[in-house]
């Protein structure tokens, strides 16, 4: 579950925060989540395999993306961290050395749980839009929903959900096919 663990954070204060946990600052709190579950886990990285595949190293899609797996994204003074993020390499033609990123994403993903589904919309959404994140994207794998999300005036409008056994082209990665069968896994009894 998603804690907020102080009010008034600095960046030391979350540095201090283990390992095992994901740790965020989000408008001065420090916030700081359990490391996913298999379900969560298993629908970020098949859809991060389907995308780096696609658009980092152009197989069978046109390439030209950075795709990355919990990058540390600093906007001021708001550390977020969200499942997968996206940049154009003509926006970052490189990846940083360091573990921050600045720039911020022309596209996010969230998988969200029913312990970070909340900090997830309320919280960060708002920031990502604020920063000019393009599109972002809100996977329940238990749900088996996939909510798209384009930035429109600084506001997110919400474009298009898909789910189940759909086979989709979505935005920003419409020159490919999602099953998203892939993403789910295999159904559980």
């Amino acid at each position: 579950m998603s804690a907020r663990l102080r009010e008034h954070a600095t960046y030391e204060d979350l540095v201090q925060v283990p390992d095992n946990m994901v740790a965020e600052l989000i408008e001065g709190e420090l916030y700081a989540s359990p490391r996913p579950a298999g379900p969560h886990t298993l629908a970020s990285s098949a859809l991060g395999g389907i995308l780096v595949s696609a658009y980092q190293f152009g197989f069978g899609g046109p390439g030209g993306w950075w795709i990355l797996d919990e990058p540390e994204l600093h906007f001021g003074s708001n550390v977020l961290v969200p499942d997968l993020a996206g940049w154009r390499k003509e926006r970052m033609p490189g990846i940083p050395e360091s573990h921050v990123f600045d720039i911020a994403p022309d596209w996010v993903c969230e998988v969200t749980s029913p312990s970070s589904g909340r900090l997830d919309r309320q919280k960060k959404m708002p920031i990502y839009a604020r920063e000019g994140v393009a599109f972002a994207w809100l996977v329940e794998p238990k749900q088996q929903l996939l909510e798209v999300s384009k930035l429109h005036e600084r506001q997110w409008l919400q474009i298009a959900v898909h789910g189940g056994a759909d086979v989709v082209r979505i935005e920003p990665f419409t020159e490919i096919e999602i099953d998203l069968t892939l993403i789910w896994g295999p159904a559980t009894a």
